[in-house]
């Protein structure tokens, strides 16, 4: 990877991680089970892809892009189920707030998962085009 979108998956992963931490502890959201997952996935690249910058390590895919890709299929689900392409019959949440609750809707489509989803789909894009890239040289 380049240091460009070393940085540029950084500044993502922060912005994510300090956007769901400011739903939960500024605006006291509850976050769902599946949006603790999606956390799990998303903190650890701010120190991953942090530590890869100053170190200047562009061979940082290997061990960022199982969290990216986790995170993304769990935020691909969980908006299927947000916006009810799966049935909620199918929900994992069984305690706690509902995955399929509606907590915020700026301009009547941005909700916590699709915020979410988009940070992770953003993020893979950027790991595979990195790992692309580096094949055609």
């Amino acid at each position: 990877m380049k240091p460009i979108m070393i940085y540029t998956s950084w500044l993502l992963s922060v912005i994510a991680t300090i956007g769901s931490l400011y739903f939960s502890n500024v605006m006291m959201f509850p976050p769902c089970s599946l949006c603790w997952w999606q956390r799990i996935c998303m903190y650890p690249l701010v120190l991953l892809y942090g530590a890869a910058f100053i170190k200047k390590d562009i061979f940082c895919l290997p061990y960022t892009l199982p969290l990216i890709t986790f995170g993304f299929l769990i935020s691909s689900y969980h908006n299927l189920l947000y916006y009810e392409y799966i049935k909620e019959s199918l929900i994992p949440c069984t305690a706690g707030l509902s995955c399929t609750s509606v907590q915020l809707e700026w301009l009547g489509f941005i909700t916590i998962p699709l915020m979410a989803f988009t940070a992770f789909t953003l993020l893979l894009a950027i790991a595979i085009y990195s790992f692309i890239k580096k094949r055609d040289v």
